[in-house]
Parts: structure tokens; C-alpha cells; sequence
């Protein structure tokens, strides 16, 4: 049941992709010959609307858009005989697709799990005999003060405690409504494991709605688009480790899948954003930014090769852009089926318990 959530789930979010080419399409008057879902073999023709053939194909794994003329600017109506400006916006619409559905399940998430108020502490868990259980603080208290300082952060609370190793100090906190001070002794040499005092800090959430969370939702994507397009720097720099950095298929995506899906087991990651739903709007993004990638085959090559057009006046040959595509697409299947292989030679694996 798990993999075929995964498979409709990515077969939908390539459907968007190709929905946002057909709606481009559509709206800039570029004839669109055929719809069709799943990739060929076809196996029904569905109907014919508007002069646009809707098909079912064999393999349920997305579908695709067949604008007329695509390769060939003969052919009045299609799209390579559009202008470069509605050329762009065609290739542009499809990542532009799964990048809006990726802020928007992002945003659900974030609406789902509410918002952290960053200047307020919560105790989430205390270790048992550890000093702030013996002095009685419980967990789902709010930390007011430490040593009679205020508590802005979680930042301030080690900087608070830090420098009274080995001393007894006083913690101001509130539990449903009441306001209690208790004195705990900060131990110079914790158990491995565990803080000077013996607790794991949290920031309490507020509630908001889906339309209040869209900003968090576009930073979220925001930050994924910076990490992959720096990945290569952030390698060769020692930041992040190569087998961290490895791309998976799909079966790599199935156990990074699995491993969401125990972590969203844990409170901790619960919190931290970690679902299922973050996890199909994190491939919807992956999907719309490797699409603008300036590869030739996907749709940053493409809108690569308008910019001679653009700039120069001067259009690359049709019959030499179709060679170059398709000598790319062949390769970028190359690279797909020995990414999918690795992914049974040598699995990744995933741990998002924290």
C-alpha cells in the first residue's frame, strides 16, 4: 500500500508538471495535439475535446503533452513557431507547476503543525534523577527565568546555566497558569546522554491557518532550491558528505519514504516539520527545480537555447537543437537506470529519528 501511495504521488506531481505545460499552452493560443496520462504504449483513447486528444497510456507513472509543431517552426500554430517569449512561458509553466504544489504542501504542513514562538522555552522532556526531576520541574513547563535572568531562547538557557557549573540555582517556571521557582543543581559532569540539569528543550506552537503559513512555505522551497543548486559546492567543500549528496531513484525514494514515515512516530520530528507531507512537497520542488536546470532535454535546456534568439537575434537550428535534445534525453535515461541500479547495489539509508 506504501509504494502505491508513492507511485500515484510522483505519477501525480509529473502530471501537474505536464498540466502546467498544456494550461500554458492553452492560454497563449499554441495548438496542443495531445494529452495524454501515463507514458505510451497507449492503451485507450479517452475522448477528443477542443481539438486535443486525451489518451490513457500504459505506464502510470505521470503523463505527457504533445504541442503541435514542437520541434518545428514550420508548422503554423505550434510551438516552436511561437515567439521566445511564449516559448519560455510554456517551458517555464511545467516546474513552475510543481513548484507552486510544493508551497502549498509545505504550507499545509507547517499549518498542520503550527509555528514555533522563538522567544518562549518548553521543557519537552526531564531524565529521570536528573536534578530538574528530583527539584520537581515537569515536562510541558515554561521556563521564565534561570538565575533570575529572563529566558528569551533556547540559546540563552545554556548561556544562563553554563556558567554555574556545580552550583544550585533558581528556575522560574509557569504550569497551567501558576508561576513556581525551584532550585536545581547544575551537575559538573553529566551522565553521556544527558545536559548539566536534565532536560530537553522545545519552543511551545501557535496555530495558523494554511494561507498564513504560505510565506514559511515559500521560504521552504526557497531554502531547497539554494541546497541544490550549491550541492556541488557544498561537496567538494567537505560540508556535506558525497554519499549524503547521492541522488536515488525509486526505490531510494520508497526508503526515504519509510523512514518519514517511522520518524513521524516521534514527537520530536513531528515537530520538527517532518511528514509525509513535507516529504511529497520536498519531491514536488526536486521535481520543478532539477526541471530548470540548463540541461538540454528538460526544460532549462530548453529555455537555454532561446537566449541566442533573445539576445542575438539569432535562433539555433531547429534540426541541431533536436539532435542535441535527443542525444541529452538518451543520456539522462542512461543516468536514470544506473541511479535506479545503485539504489539496489548500494542503498542509501535514511534516519530522521532524532
Amino acid at each position: 500500500m506504501d509504494i502505491l501511495t508513492l507511485i500515484l504521488a510522483i505519477a501525480s506531481m509529473i502530471l501537474l508538471h505536464e498540466l502546467g505545460h498544456f494550461l500554458a499552452c492553452r492560454l497563449l493560443g499554441i495548438e496542443v495535439e495531445e494529452f495524454g496520462i501515463g507514458f505510451p504504449p497507449r492503451v485507450a483513447h479517452l475522448f477528443t475535446w477542443q481539438g486535443v486528444e486525451y489518451t490513457l497510456n500504459a505506464l502510470p507513472l505521470g503523463g505527457f503533452v504533445r504541442p503541435k509543431g514542437e520541434g518545428d517552426p514550420t508548422i503554423e500554430g505550434g510551438l516552436a513557431a511561437a515567439s521566445p517569449a511564449k516559448r519560455f512561458a510554456v517551458y517555464f509553466a511545467g516546474p513552475l507547476m510543481n513548484i507552486l504544489t510544493a508551497i502549498l504542501l509545505y504550507s499545509i504542513s507547517f499549518a498542520r503543525i503550527g509555528m514555533p514562538i522563538t522567544n518562549q522555552v518548553v521543557i519537552q522532556t526531564v531524565a529521570p534523577e536528573s536534578p530538574a526531576a528530583q527539584a520537581g520541574i515537569q515536562p510541558g513547563d515554561l521556563l521564565r527565568s534561570i538565575a533570575n535572568q529572563p529566558v528569551t531562547d533556547m540559546n540563552s538557557v545554556h548561556e544562563l546555566v553554563a556558567p554555574h557549573s556545580g552550583e544550585v540555582i533558581s528556575m522560574e517556571i509557569e504550569r497551567e497558569g501558576q508561576t513556581y521557582t525551584f532550585d536545581v543543581l547544575v551537575r559538573a559532569n553529566p551522565p553521556e546522554g544527558e545536559g548539566a540539569i536534565g532536560i530537553v528543550m522545545t519552543y511551545p506552537y501557535k496555530p495558523i491557518s494554511v494561507i498564513q503559513a504560505l510565506p514559511y512555505g515559500t521560504m521552504a522551497v526557497g531554502a531547497q532550491a539554494y541546497t541544490l543548486f550549491t550541492l556541488p559546492i557544498q561537496v567538494s567543500r567537505g560540508v556535506i558528505a558525497p554519499e549524503d549528496a547521492r541522488l536515488v531513484g525509486y526505490k531510494g525514494m520508497y526508503d526515504m519514504y519509510k523512514a518519514v514515515q517511522q520518524a513521524e512516530e516521534n514527537p520530536q520530528a513531528q515537530r520538527s516539520g517532518l511528514n509525509s507531507i513535507s516529504f511529497f512537497a520536498m519531491i514536488s520542488a526536486s521535481l520543478g527545480i532539477l526541471n530548470l536546470l540548463p540541461i538540454p532535454a528538460v526544460d532549462g535546456g530548453r529555455i537555454l537555447f532561446l537566449l541566442p534568439e533573445v539576445v542575438l537575434r539569432r535562433r539555433i537550428p531547429p534540426e541541431m537543437e533536436n539532435v542535441i535534445n535527443g542525444v541529452s534525453f538518451i543520456v539522462l535515461l542512461l543516468l536514470l537506470v544506473y541511479i535506479n541500479l545503485q539504489d539496489f547495489i548500494n542503498p542509501a539509508h535514511f534516519n530522521f529519528v532524532p
